[in-house]
């Protein structure tokens, strides 16, 4: 039986990898799932970046119990609250404000909320957040910068995303305040649109042997 992550914490043990996926066809959704789930990735970030990513969360969430999905480029509070209605299981941001932080936590959901500053960083610490989406993580500085933050700010945990390769992730993987990464190389578009779900898990289970 699946067990659902309770919280930011929870969402960073999930795998060393976090599949960042945009969803064009929401048939494609659950067999997409399935085929990282058989990779040995369970969490699942299906991006708010299309009109079918709702749709997918919910099919994912009905129909792949293995899969604990998540709703990724959560903007504002709306897409929050539909997230957790399709059925999604966290909340990961790019950036935060304090509305959308709000927003998040009164779904219930733990969340991931976004920063590319030590400030931004800072100001979500100060309302008690302390797992963080790093993004985008290769032009906000990559594993050098988080590197540097652990020093002054050790309380602090990150799924670096943006730009990371399956050549890179483990640079950020080697250091003591990152979790797990996100990645979209294990679901290109062109796997995704010719259904070669077998080389998706076979890119999943690689990406899964990063942690060991």
């Amino acid at each position: 039986m699946t067990t659902f992550p309770r919280s930011g914490a929870d969402v960073l043990a999930l795998a060393p990898v976090m599949p960042v996926v945009v969803v064009e066809e929401v048939e494609h959704a659950v067999p997409l799932a399935r085929a990282l789930v058989a990779g040995g990735l369970p969490g699942i970030e299906v991006t708010l970046r299309t009109p079918a990513a709702l749709s997918a969360i919910e099919r994912v969430a009905e129909e792949v119990p293995e899969a604990v999905v998540g709703a990724g480029t959560v903007v504002n509070g709306e897409q929050a609250a539909a997230a957790a209605r399709a059925g999604a299981r966290f909340l990961v941001s790019p950036g935060c404000t304090p509305n959308l932080a709000r927003a998040m936590a009164d779904t219930g959901l733990p969340a991931l909320p976004g920063v590319a500053s030590v400030s931004e960083a800072m100001a979500l610490l100060e309302l008690g957040l302390t797992e963080l989406k790093f993004f985008p993580a290769e032009a906000s500085g990559g594993a050098a910068f988080l590197k540097s933050l652990n020093g002054p700010l050790p309380q602090l945990r990150f799924c670096p995303t943006g730009g990371i390769t399956a050549r890179t992730a483990p640079d950020y993987l080697a250091l003591p305040n990152v979790g797990c990464v996100g990645g979209s190389w294990l679901t290109p578009a062109d796997l995704v649109a010719g259904g070669r779900w077998d080389t998706v898990t076979e890119l999943a289970r690689e990406a899964a042997a990063l942690g060991s």
